[in-house]
């Protein structure tokens, strides 16, 4: 769970420190508030279309229902450095099947004292 590393050849679990944040911003691709990640501090702006973009592929995989990032989903997600930036694969929840096919995926940017997340799109890898 430790601090980000900064390898290009390793895939490791998402780091602790930004859990809380992604869990937020999966909160709000379930709830489907208009704008993914609104209102939550060190989430770029998401353009609506990228927003409807992420709602069309829950809506395109079928009859489910997202739910909130059980513990188990930082078992199988993941973060790998790409030389300015992270980029993470957030494995989403239903509540119909458990741990789904479909990802969040979102680079994560050193800035400041802390971290800047720019949500990209979901989908099935």
């Amino acid at each position: 769970m430790g601090d980000p590393v900064k390898d290009e050849d390793l895939e490791v679990a998402v780091p602790g420190v930004w859990r809380p944040t992604l869990a937020a911003i999966v909160d709000s691709l379930a709830r489907r508030v208009p704008v993914v990640g609104a209102g939550i501090p060190s989430v770029d702006p998401v353009p609506p279309e990228t927003s409807q973009t992420c709602f069309q592929a829950v809506d395109d995989y079928g009859d489910v229902t997202l739910i909130s990032l059980p513990d188990e989903s930082w078992e199988t997600s993941v973060a790998r450095w790409y030389g300015d930036r992270w980029r993470c694969l957030v494995d989403l929840w239903t509540k119909e099947e458990g741990r789904s096919d479909l990802v969040l995926d979102v680079d994560v940017f050193e800035h400041d004292a802390g971290y800047r997340f720019h949500v990209h799109l979901v989908y099935v890898p």
